[in-house]
């Protein structure tokens, strides 16, 4: 059975490219959704990974299918369900950086629900990993999670949290109460700083680490982006500073993070090590176009991590 279990919406990605010279903008298919993004980089990285979701019985599901098994992400836990599509949705891009367009109403995965859950496959890894966007695309996949992390508790099995929050799919009030609710429960935090300042409404990357420790969580993971990493324990405050290189698209950059930082823990590494590594391995996926098409396999991120192409820890 997969150590790694990974849990929420994998979607079909349309992702923008640079309008070519009659100024016709071209868009490349590929896959993404975060916690199908973590798992795949976790499986490059070396980790056994499954997935837990559901996905239409359809040539976007097929897909997914083909690049799981490629992958070598396990898919004992994914379900297809005929009535129901996988979801779309389209990134472009600008000076502000990127923004998604989503296309996910009524899909396969917001139909998920607690009686679906495979209890068996949790009860038997090592760490689950969940987010907010698992949580916001409805009520069932929303009590489903919790359902989730509650037989993961129950069984020894640590909990891993991605904020990711996404406020078109749910008001701020109800997102920042379930997803601390969540948070309170698992035994690392993976939030974004931008994500940060809205859930918590704390400005300082210091007070927000706090505020998560203190709702019981012994490991945050602030993801900065530019300015790095804030690695945060009720012991000690530590920030990886970035790594130079030429991005052109940060389309799943912390699900890399995540999924790094996870295969990593699961071999062995310390928190700190193990953030380096994620550090580096998420630089290198804004390199490419894509949420997986980017994601680096260890060789690279080893050469990064010896270039020592980032400034010092503070």
């Amino acid at each position: 059975m997969p150590e790694l279990l990974c849990m929420g919406e994998p979607m079909l990605e349309l992702n923008a490219q640079p309008p070519g010279p009659d100024g016709r903008r071209l868009y490349l298919e590929g896959h993404g959704g975060d916690t199908s993004n973590a798992a795949i980089c976790a499986a490059r990285q070396g980790a056994s990974v499954g997935y837990i979701t559901a996905i239409g019985q359809d040539r976007p599901g097929d897909s997914f299918m083909t690049l799981w098994a490629a992958e070598g992400v396990d898919t004992g836990t994914v379900l297809r369900n005929p009535d129901a599509p996988t979801g779309l949705y389209l990134v472009t891009h600008d000076a502000g950086g990127h923004a998604f367009t989503f296309y996910r109403g009524n899909s396969a995965a917001s139909r998920y629900r607690v009686a679906d859950v495979p209890e068996a496959a949790i009860r038997s890894a090592r760490i689950l990993h969940v987010s907010g966007i698992s949580q916001a695309i409805s009520t069932s996949a929303c009590d489903a999670v919790f359902h989730a992390i509650a037989l993961a508790k129950a069984a020894g099995v640590k909990v891993s949290y991605d904020t990711n929050l996404r406020l078109p799919l749910w008001p701020r009030a109800r997102a920042a109460a379930v997803i601390h609710a969540a948070v309170a429960q698992a035994d690392i935090a993976l939030p974004s700083l931008d994500d940060a300042r809205l859930l918590t409404g704390l400005e300082a990357p210091e007070a927000i680490a706090e505020f998560y420790l203190r709702l019981g969580c012994p490991l945050v993971l602030l993801k900065q982006g530019k300015d790095g990493v804030l690695v945060a324990t009720p012991e000690e405050r530590r920030v990886l500073r970035p790594h130079r290189v030429k991005a052109v698209d940060a389309t799943g950059a912390g699900d890399a993070f995540a999924g790094a930082f996870l295969a990593r823990s699961l071999a062995g590494d310390p928190p700190l090590a193990a953030a380096r590594y994620a550090n580096a391995c998420a630089a290198l996926s804004t390199t490419g176009y894509g949420a997986v098409a980017p994601l680096p396999r260890p060789e690279a991120v080893t050469r990064l991590l010896e270039d020592g192409a980032s400034g010092p820890d503070a």
